[in-house]
């Protein structure tokens, strides 16, 4: 370890204020033996899967122990849960969405908005990583105005539903074992959730790609040709949009936290790489201009990160709103990319090769700068609390 002047050892940990140390001790040890775990196990399976663009089937048999896909319903542990997907998108950001839309997406809205039964059914599995789950919104042609212009139908008949249309940009969607469509009801005109399991007849998916980032994610292309379900895959608390709606809320805050993973990474590769990198005799680190970037990334990262601490405190109150999760995402997401791009550019043409981690990094922020509401549908969701005015 280089020893900076006057004996100090550098900050190779961008959590300078100790956020961390606000967890309980209980849930400090949760997120240390999840930490070890990611960086023993899921570290190395990483850049040849990134390159690849294939998902490791490793890495669930890894995260299953832990325990995490039912993290997001556990009352007052939403500062744990952040900091949990901080550590997992450090790491690797498709994992972390992995993990999400399996425990934020799938398992909540079962929990939330499911039957008895279908909660008994599916919720075990789902949260031992037993079986896979999908989140099947967003289509080819609607994504920000999904709520009020969704294609896919569902029509009911006698005592089941006949599913039409295509779904696009579906994570986990190629290997869950479950999908929850959500459909247009064509009598009430409402939105309605439905469970699909794979192999039913109409239901077809294929991967997207190829793609900059997000590469081990598998986004799907899903066509639902004449599905037909019983009303039990009926999830019947998802009569409307607003019951999507606040599962969203959650999952957006989600997603913030791992603007403050990618901006975690981005610190920690350009920083390695400037202390070991040597030019005209001393560390790159050693000059102006790389500490004025290294300072800015970590600004940005401790910005990022505060804030969603004190969201996590509003989230256990009982008292986040979708504004809320919308200043976060778009906040950091804006914080992230200009992170990244300076972590980037401190190494040079080296920075354009996958192999030093930085380059996966800055492709993997440019998808999350655009996905769970992008950085321009969040900020006028803000600018509507901000003035009383809807400009969309």
């Amino acid at each position: 370890m280089t020893t900076a002047a006057g004996g100090r050892t550098p900050w190779t940990d961008p959590d300078v204020l100790s956020y961390r140390d606000l967890l309980p001790g209980p849930d400090r040890a949760r997120l240390d033996a999840a930490r070890e775990v990611f960086d023993r196990c899921l570290r190395p399976l990483v850049p040849a899967h990134w390159d690849a663009g294939t998902f490791p089937d490793a890495a669930v048999a890894a995260l299953a122990p832990l325990d995490l896909v039912a993290l997001a319903a556990e009352p007052g542990r939403a500062l744990l849960h952040g900091l949990v997907h901080v550590e997992l998108a450090r790491v690797d950001l498709s994992l972390s969405v992995f993990l999400g839309v399996q425990g934020v997406l799938v398992a909540e809205a079962l929990r939330r908005l499911g039957s008895d039964e279908q909660r008994a059914r599916y919720l075990p599995d789902l949260r031992a990583l037993r079986r896979v789950g999908a989140f099947a919104l967003t289509e080819p042609e609607h994504g920000s105005d999904i709520s009020r212009h969704m294609a896919t139908t569902a029509v009911r008949s006698g005592g089941s539903w006949t599913l039409r249309g295509t779904k696009r940009w579906i994570g986990n969607g190629t290997h869950a074992d479950h999908l929850l469509v959500w459909a247009r009801d064509t009598a009430d005109g409402e939105i309605k959730g439905f469970l699909v399991d794979r192999g039913t007849p109409g239901l077809r998916t294929s991967p997207v790609g190829p793609k900059i980032g997000l590469r081990i994610v598998q986004n799907a292309d899903v066509v639902l040709d004449d599905v037909v379900v019983g009303d039990d895959r009926l999830l019947e608390g998802a009569t409307g949009f607003a019951a999507t709606n606040d599962l969203l809320t959650s999952s957006r805050l989600w997603v913030a936290w791992q603007t403050v993973g990618l901006q975690f990474a981005a610190y920690d590769q350009a920083l390695a790489y400037t202390l070991g990198r040597v030019q005209f005799g001393r560390p790159v680190a050693a000059t102006q201009l790389v500490q004025e970037k290294l300072v800015r990334i970590l600004e940005n990262a401790t910005t990022t990160l505060g804030l969603l601490v004190r969201l996590a405190q509003l989230q256990d109150e009982g008292r986040l709103r979708a504004e809320h999760a919308a200043l976060a995402k778009a906040s950091g997401s804006a914080r992230m990319r200009e992170s990244v791009a300076a972590a980037r550019a401190l190494l040079g043409g080296n920075g354009l090769a996958t192999a030093h981690g930085v380059g996966r990094t800055f492709c993997d922020a440019e998808a999350l700068y655009s996905y769970e509401g992008s950085h321009e549908i969040n900020t006028l969701v803000v600018g509507r609390a901000v003035t009383g005015l809807s400009a969309f």
